[in-house]
């Protein structure tokens, strides 16, 4: 019998804290009753779904995020490196360079001196010329992949058009190299 009693007391304790809760907030506004944990809870959940969706709204409304223009944005500099590079030639070009340079004192031990300038400077010049055009159009074609995406943050348009010049002039100044357009070889006299 003495635990039946017991539990008759826990029940009466719980509706007794359940009574003193509610008129503890009867003078509160329902908003704030939502906050202090009274018994209409489940209305705050609708309150805080509704501003989640207005703050998803707001978000949309924004546009990109930044994270989506890094991408962009290292394109852009990488462009701007290779027509840089182009430009100002690269250690693969120089390695080829002296590659076609050893190869042409191969050949050339007992030519005449025309085919001995051609094939010792020559060959190098054009080798060099070649591997800064090539570094020109892969500054262009990633400058223009750049470009003509939409919604590009302004600096990363700038970039990517300095990286489009770059390699332009890398290309013209190298196609001027290999034709020998710019300095013709040395003749023998």
């Amino acid at each position: 019998m003495n635990a039946s009693k017991t539990d008759e007391t826990v029940v009466t304790d719980e509706s007794a804290q359940t009574d003193a809760s509610a008129e503890a907030l009867e003078g509160v506004d329902e908003r704030d009753r939502e906050h202090a944990g009274g018994p209409d809870r489940e209305p705050a959940a609708d309150h805080d779904e509704t501003y989640a969706d207005e703050a998803d709204e707001a978000d949309d409304d924004a546009g990109p995020t930044p994270a989506a223009g890094v991408g962009a944005g290292a394109a852009a500099v990488v462009s701007a490196a290779l027509g840089l590079a182009a430009l100002t030639g690269t250690w693969m070009g120089k390695v080829a360079s002296e590659r076609e340079t050893l190869i042409g004192q191969i050949k050339a031990q007992g030519g005449t001196p025309a085919q001995q300038i051609s094939e010792i400077y020559g060959d190098a010049w054009h080798t060099t010329a070649l591997v800064n055009g090539v570094f020109a159009v892969l500054a262009l074609i990633t400058a223009v992949v750049v470009l003509t995406r939409p919604e590009r943050p302004a600096w990363v348009r700038a970039v990517a058009v300095a990286g489009a010049v770059l390699g332009g002039i890398g290309l013209f100044l190298s196609a001027g190299m290999y034709f020998d357009l710019f300095l013709s070889l040395p003749t023998a006299g």
